[in-house]
């Protein structure tokens, strides 16, 4: 049996039948994007965003730890298993939204959402690397991350239209059973597995340096030793300070300025479908450009984005434009970053390095969550907001003095 080719070309339909599953992915997060907030004002009366807030902060926690396991459990379950396994994980969300009784059951069911994304996720992304090689790496991962993101944003939209006629919570639910009943069913049925291909891209990439056997040594090694890797983690976590504020606070933030549902959900749809168009050139970009600008500048247009929706207060065109501005960023950063780590990282150690990088950008929602909700209670959502736009510039300048190491380019395996 003859190596697999690495290479866009050679792979098309296994790369397309992940980017449409990751559409689905980022769909099963886009359902709570534009509502859930207002559902806990609404339906379970509650007043402290804090409170809130905690469904983000349950998502994330949940989703960080399993993005951390995910790379040491893809080497020895194998990618396609955990895919599977992700979105098993995802079939109870649905009845305990539904059915709930209280706050604390959407809650629960965000910590099982979580760990559908951290799986799910990490395997649709980890699998396109391994499928396209080196050279056209920033293009997969920006469709990937497009595709993904194009589905948060087309959810969104359309739970935010329907709740306007039917109860939010039951627009959740019926879309989650839908969508975690066809992820399940395409993982299972359709994808392969991608052991192969980092095999062979590992042969060309040849022993440069040791492997970080086991996922101490990878967690060691990417937060503290490579200096590269460090300033990935640390921009990775501020850039989803900004996504917990956008998910969770922002509806808050509109609603009590006087927008409606139907403003809402225009706003919250207006972020995601920015960031995941405009990462089909933002990846494809990176590869011509290099990482650093594109990481640097994001950073820098996030926090002005930030800072215009703190000057708008809440009106509605500034909001929209807020949006548009953080998704713009967002796109210049998202798929950039990951393209940064796998640069930096031997295809055997890929799967643990991601999962650490994966791990640390998506404790952000964790931080994000908190800094939004207690800074909402404490003195005012535009005060939360104000303080996120701070870090986010900060974490750019924090980029921008980072020493940034030459990429090894294409290896005479890869295909187109």
């Amino acid at each position: 049996m003859s190596a697999p080719q690495l290479g866009l070309r050679a792979n098309a339909a296994q790369f397309a039948l992940l980017v449409g599953l990751n559409a689905l992915v980022g769909a099963m997060v886009g359902l709570e994007r534009s509502v859930l907030p207002l559902v806990g004002e609404e339906d379970f009366g509650l007043r402290s965003s804090t409170a809130i807030l905690a469904f983000v902060v349950a998502f994330g926690a949940a989703k960080a730890l399993t993005n951390l396991a995910s790379g040491e459990l893809a080497e020895r379950l194998g990618r396609k298993r955990l895919l599977v396994i992700g979105w098993t994980f995802a079939l109870p969300v649905p009845f305990l939204i539904g059915l709930a009784p209280s706050w604390w059951f959407i809650v629960a069911a965000n910590v099982l959402l979580g760990v559908n994304q951290g799986l799910a996720w990490s395997m649709t992304v980890v699998m396109k690397i391994d499928l396209v090689g080196p050279r056209r790496r920033g293009l997969a991962l920006g469709l990937n991350e497009a595709a993904g993101y194009l589905g948060v944003a087309v959810a969104a939209f359309a739970t935010g239209a329907l709740a306007a006629d039917h109860a939010p919570r039951t627009v959740v639910w019926v879309g989650a059973a839908l969508i975690a009943s066809a992820g399940l069913l395409v993982s299972a049925l359709a994808v392969r597995d991608t052991a192969a291909h980092v095999a062979a891209e590992q042969v060309a990439h040849g022993d440069r340096a040791p492997a970080h056997d086991g996922l101490r040594a990878a967690f060691t090694y990417a937060t503290r030793r490579d200096p590269v890797l460090r300033a990935c983690n640390q921009a990775g976590l501020v850039n989803n300070l900004n996504d917990a504020l956008a998910w969770g606070l922002a509806p808050l933030y509109l609603a009590a300025n006087g927008a409606t549902i139907h403003e809402i959900a225009v706003v919250a749809t207006v972020y995601p479908l920015v960031w995941g168009a405009g990462q089909l050139l933002t990846g494809w970009l990176s590869d011509h450009t290099g990482r650093k600008p594109l990481i640097t500048g994001g950073m820098l247009v996030q926090a002005g984005a930030l800072g215009l929706l703190v000057i708008g207060n809440g009106s509605l065109m500034p909001s929209i434009a807020a949006a548009a501005l953080l998704g713009a960023g967002t796109a210049m950063v998202y798929p950039t970053l990951i393209a940064a780590v796998s640069d930096a990282t031997q295809p055997r150690d890929r799967a643990r390095v991601v999962g650490v990088y994966r791990f640390w950008r998506d404790f952000g929602f964790v931080l994000g969550a908190l800094i939004a909700g207690i800074g909402a209670d404490a003195a005012s959502p535009r005060a939360a907001i104000a303080v996120v736009a701070v870090l986010t510039g900060a974490s750019g300048l924090a980029v921008a003095a980072t020493p940034w190491r030459p990429v090894a380019r294409a290896a005479p395996a890869e295909a187109l």
